[in-house]
């Protein structure tokens, strides 16, 4: 492992913490002495994505979180959740069991993801993967953003009521 401020490779592990899916380790090089963090993630079947063209590519899950921290970018989300959000979406591709997936399929379940996380997120993620022609169309969306919240908001008011 290479220290990412001075290039050595001598480091020493300070603190392993264990989740699900991640191992997260506090580095601390031996030569400059700044610490870093490094994750290991297990390693996962190819899972190959088909894009809308026909095109296959290898799922990347760094072209996901990169197209999440552009739709969260300047908005109240922190990067926990952000990577908690793409953890999720990994982890219920790969339990699919399938080698293949479409493009669209990850798209949907990072609308879902991203309309109960953030709405402007949600509408910035959403006017770019469903290439809104033009303002009504932008705006139409929108409006069904708001009715579902309504709605939802409506649903757990009735069953804090039922309670």
């Amino acid at each position: 492992m290479q220290c990412p401020y001075c290039a050595k490779e001598q480091n020493k592990v300070i603190d392993t913490r264990e989740s699900d899916e991640t191992i997260r380790r506090r580095r601390q090089c031996l030569n400059c002495g700044k610490r870093f963090t490094t994750y290991e993630r297990i390693a996962q079947t190819g899972l190959m994505v088909i894009k809308q063209d026909s095109r296959r590519e290898a799922f990347d899950r760094q072209k996901l979180m990169s197209g999440v921290v552009k739709a969260c970018a300047k908005r109240p989300v922190p990067m926990e959740a952000i990577e908690a959000l793409v953890d999720e979406i990994e982890m219920e591709l790969h339990a699919l069991g399938k080698s293949e997936v479409d493009s669209q399929k990850i798209g949907q379940m990072l609308m879902e993801r991203l309309r109960v996380l953030d709405d402007v997120a949600y509408v910035r993620f959403a006017s770019v993967y469903r290439r809104f022609a033009d303002l009504d169309s932008l705006a139409i969306e929108i409006q069904r953003l708001k009715e579902k919240k309504q709605r939802e908001a409506e649903e757990r008011l009735q069953v804090k009521m039922a309670l």
